[in-house]
């Protein structure tokens, strides 16, 4: 059945004061309720790092739960499970009724939204150089050791002349044209002056931070 949703009013009842409290793989959701609301729609929806969500388009619409007053008093608040890696957004719609149905309250302000981590998936990468002694190039090879796949959009490579680059903006930055599967990647050579170094880093630090570990072997 397809959900109706409607944008909040200042008379729409509203939920307040969402927590969420994450122990040994299972996540426990707690919060107000508003008076003369009986149920709720708790939706999942795990966000995916391999599809940019800054399109613009539609948000996507996540796995909805219907959730009842009485389910949460005797269970003292909402639970599930968290398995594997990345991050899950729970999103709690008080639930109108209407002759037509039910109808969902989309809450501008958001405090009816929260975002659990499932655990990082560590990236490992290795950077060595090649060069003859009367060259003034040098090669760099660059490995990438992934435990699960990662969007080429995630991570960049940065070239600095005479040391290692220390952050994204301490030199000059570099995409990467293809994801990254499972396991082990190995990057075709790159060419650079003799007294150029590399280093790995995430081209945005709070969005892929909140998915992955980068480390260096």
């Amino acid at each position: 059945m397809e959900m109706r949703f409607t944008d909040a009013d200042p008379s729409t009842p509203l939920i307040r004061k969402l927590t969420l409290a994450v122990d040994e793989g299972r996540c426990t959701l707690r919060w107000l309720w508003p008076e003369r609301v009986e149920a709720v729609y708790v939706e999942r929806l795990e966000l995916d790092m391999m599809s940019d969500d800054r399109t613009g388009e539609q948000p996507a619409q996540g796995k909805l739960k219907l959730y009842t007053r009485e389910e949460y008093k005797a269970s003292n608040g909402y639970t599930d499970r968290i398995t594997g890696f990345g991050a899950i957004k729970y999103t709690v719609y008080v639930c109108q009724m209407q002759e037509d149905g039910p109808v969902l309250i989309r809450q501008r302000d958001e405090d009816n939204m929260v975002i659990a981590s499932a655990g990082k998936a560590d990236i490992r990468f290795s950077i060595r150089y090649k060069s003859g002694f009367f060259q003034k190039r040098k090669s760099v090879l660059i490995t990438v050791t992934a435990e699960v796949p990662v969007p080429k959009e995630a991570l960049c490579y940065v070239r600095k002349q005479g040391g290692v680059p220390l952050n994204k903006e301490d030199g000059t930055v570099y995409p990467f044209v293809s994801d990254f599967a499972p396991g082990r990647n190995e990057m075709p050579p790159v060419e650079v002056a003799k007294d150029d170094y590399v280093r790995l880093f995430f081209t945005d630090g709070p969005k892929y931070g909140a998915a992955y570990r980068l480390i260096s072997d």
